[in-house]
């Protein structure tokens, strides 16, 4: 918990803005970033990957519901594996540097989605200095946002959020009345396992709910509205994504959103609305991925300062504010994002993301089972969720290697460099200890 949640028992957060903050950290990096890499590996089927991710992520957010009430800490899933893996600390380490490495790697997706989408809209499309100075700019003003305190925060993400829900219910409204039927089939065109495959690459676009649990310290009526905030944020994200990829599968031939790749949802906006619906789809990707920053930035962040009270990392991540706020670990988490957006690629950065967050729900669904006497979950429920992850983990890596080595190898890379990482700071502070 942070300093002044601790000092004044102060909690902001309800409902509503827990919702807000899940929506927006899930739909920022989903519909806008991932159609056209979804609808590459399945085809028609791609409404059914986004219904599979949604599952996924309501048996992961079990867990992490069971884990975040019973633990009540801005930790969340370091937190919940350092208590279930106490004698191995090393475990939780490795796993809290892999999931901040994640969060990095989607602050880079959604900046750089919001780049792509305000060039587009500015007329110079494919201008990558034009995308890298929109990307540069909407994380540092979100930087400011967060530096500002979580009622700021809060208060931002629900008029975002809010507002991008209602532009993308109208294309999607107006998107079914023109919706082409010979387009949507036949439905399994590339067959089952490409389901599979298609909603493991896509599951960082489900991974925004975990950022609720970051918050639970200043939720208020947590037990209520935590398991609500999470539900609810998936279930109506799994609705938009669904719809929406109808919408776009209907209305525009597959190799065109192929072709579109991350402007795949504008491209399919534009037989529906004209170019008024390219604009319409554009502002809500805009606020979509803006939301999402804000949204990762505040949880990611907490976790770091957590982590640091632990000297998991630098203990200077664990300063605060007298807002309440982390500002060390909000500022290197940001620039991190900043870093990786303007070297990284689309199809590296999902593939990584989405692969670290399944992994971690795994890792997260273990404590679950380790700690049972206190969370006090039910194990079939916890055994269904990993074996659907389990499935689409595996499914994902076969797909990688017959198909991206080369994506593959660099996440392999990217996990060996979390371990160097986290073993030296491990090495160091037991140097310290001893000394």
């Amino acid at each position: 918990m942070n300093q002044t949640a601790r000092a004044s028992g102060a909690r902001v957060l309800g409902l509503k803005e827990l919702v807000a903050m899940g929506v927006g950290g899930m739909i920022g990096g989903g519909i806008f970033s991932v159609l056209g890499l979804a609808v590459g590996i399945t085809g028609h089927a791609t409404p059914l990957a986004f219904a599979i991710g949604s599952l996924i992520a309501l048996a992961a957010g079990y867990s992490y519901i069971r884990l975040a009430l019973t633990f009540r800490t801005d930790g969340a899933s370091y937190s919940y594996l350092a208590h279930a893996f106490s004698h191995q600390p090393h475990i939780a380490g490795v796993a809290g540097w892999t999931v901040i490495l994640g969060y990095v790697g989607t602050l880079a997706l959604y900046a750089f989605t919001f780049g792509a989408y305000g060039g587009d809209l500015l007329g110079v499309a494919g201008n990558p200095l034009m995308r890298m100075a929109l990307s540069v700019a909407v994380l540092l003003f979100f930087l400011m946002i967060n530096l500002h305190g979580t009622r700021t925060s809060g208060w931002t993400e629900d008029l975002v959020v809010y507002t991008k829900i209602a532009l993308l219910a109208i294309f999607a409204v107006a998107g079914f009345t023109t919706i082409r039927p010979d387009y949507l089939t036949p439905v399994i065109d590339k067959g089952v396992p490409s389901i599979f495959m298609a909603g493991a690459l896509i599951f960082v676009a489900f991974e925004g709910f975990q950022l609720i649990t970051n918050a639970v310290s200043e939720t208020r009526d947590p037990d209520r509205n935590i398991p609500r905030g999470i539900y609810l944020s998936i279930i109506i994200t799994s609705i938009i994504y669904i719809l929406l990829a109808i919408v776009g599968i209907g209305n525009l031939p597959i190799p065109d959103l192929i072709k579109a790749e991350e402007y795949a949802l504008a491209a399919a906006a534009k037989p529906v609305l004209g170019q008024a619906g390219t604009v319409l789809v554009g502002i809500a990707a805009l606020l979509a991925t803006s939301s999402a920053i804000n949204a990762t930035i505040f949880g990611a962040s907490r976790m770091m300062a957590e982590m640091a009270s632990d000297k998991i990392m630098p203990p200077v991540m664990a300063r605060y504010s007298k807002r309440g706020v982390p500002y060390i670990a909000v500022g290197v988490l940001t620039a991190s994002g900043l870093a990786f957006t303007l070297l990284g690629g689309l199809t590296v950065i999902a593939a990584f993301s989405s692969m670290t967050f399944l992994i971690v729900s795994i890792m997260v669904s273990v404590a679950n089972l380790r700690l049972l006497e206190q969370t006090r979950a039910n194990p079939a429920l916890i055994w269904l969720g990993l074996a659907l992850m389990g499935v689409t983990v595996l499914l994902l890596t076969i797909h990688l290697w017959l198909h991206d080595f080369k994506t593959l190898l660099a996440i392999a890379g990217l996990y060996a460099v979390v371990i160097v990482v986290e073993t030296l700071v491990n090495w160091q502070k037991d140097t310290s200890s001893s000394a």
